[in-house]
């Protein structure tokens, strides 16, 4: 065990910039910093942070996610699991997947094999973890529907599986982003179905236009900072406010999607704190509906 403690201390990295492992480019200092590729080193990991008496975060590829300034206390364990198996029959095909692969990655390995029903999710920039965390979704369809189960640890160690029912899916939440549990996702068991290349090719090709189309690809960001509620865009709202542009600091509302805020100049974190809390009271104020951000914002305040 010594043995093993000292393998894992010595990959632990000592305040470590956040902004290097966010999409928004953004975050202050973690106190400790990990990323695992096994669930091994997990497990040597989370014992590590027991020993210490610090807190634990976990994070995929820091897509979702807006760091504070003040950092991270405690120990951050970037989830890089990547295992993949694929077992196919006639019609159906089960794919078993490590929390830490990409999403982009796996629909150019589904296509490779001739495997539909994941092109709608092909776009989003963020893990399997991640993207089974918040439900993520695009183009009408969900994690939730592509999931059979998914495998985790909790905070003691103990391994388990629930079933996609047990999962608690909803509109950009599972039981996972309950701050209740401590769940950490290590794999996932996936269904799909064999398909024919050129067509599925064909859709992820239009789904990636469209990304670029209507997407500020161009700046960092964390994907779409805004909800959408039932029966409200909430883009549109933004948009009417007249706040596409608007700019707090370094962080603007895109002028392309007013559902999203970019770091377009070098932004803090409290840049973008301000200008969510600055939207959210002028659309409250001119149409008396509070929206609430789709991100998540971590770290100390």
């Amino acid at each position: 065990m010594l043995e093993k403690a000292s393998v894992i201390e010595k990959k632990i990295m000592l305040n470590e910039p956040m902004n290097k492992h966010t999409s928004f480019k953004i975050g202050g200092l973690a106190e400790f910093y990990i990323k695992v590729n096994s669930k091994e080193e997990l497990k040597q990991a989370i014992n590590f942070a027991k020993n210490k008496k610090i807190p634990i975060q976990i994070i995929g590829n820091g897509s979702n996610i807006l760091v504070t300034d003040k950092g991270i206390k405690g120990l951050v364990i970037q989830i890089d699991i990547k295992d993949l198996k694929i077992e196919k029959d006639k019609k159906n095909v089960k794919i078993t997947v490590g929390s830490g692969y990409k999403l982009m990655s796996l629909a150019r390995k589904l296509l490779e094999e001739e495997i539909e029903g994941f092109e709608e999710l092909s776009g989003i920039p963020g893990t399997i973890g991640g993207a089974i965390f918040m439900n993520a979704g695009a183009y009408g369809k969900e994690m939730k529907d592509v999931n059979i189960s998914t495998t985790c640890i909790n905070s003691e160690g103990k391994e388990f599986t629930l079933t996609n029912k047990e999962q608690e899916f909803n509109y950009r939440s599972s039981i996972f982003s309950n701050s209740k549990n401590d769940f950490i996702i290590i794999q996932a068991q996936l269904e799909l179905k064999n398909g024919n290349k050129e067509e599925i090719e064909k859709k992820m090709d239009e789904y990636l236009k469209q990304r670029k189309e209507k997407q500020p690809l161009e700046y960092p960001s964390a994907g779409s900072t805004f909800k959408r509620q039932e029966g409200i865009i909430t883009a549109k709202l933004i948009d009417e406010c007249g706040l596409k542009g608007y700019s707090i600091g370094g962080a603007m509302v895109s002028k392309k999607h007013a559902g999203f805020i970019v770091n377009y100049n070098k932004a803090t974190a409290e840049d973008v704190i301000n200008l969510i809390k600055y939207v959210k009271e002028k659309v409250n104020e001119k149409f008396g509906i509070k929206i609430q951000e789709e991100i998540r914002i971590i770290g100390e305040i």
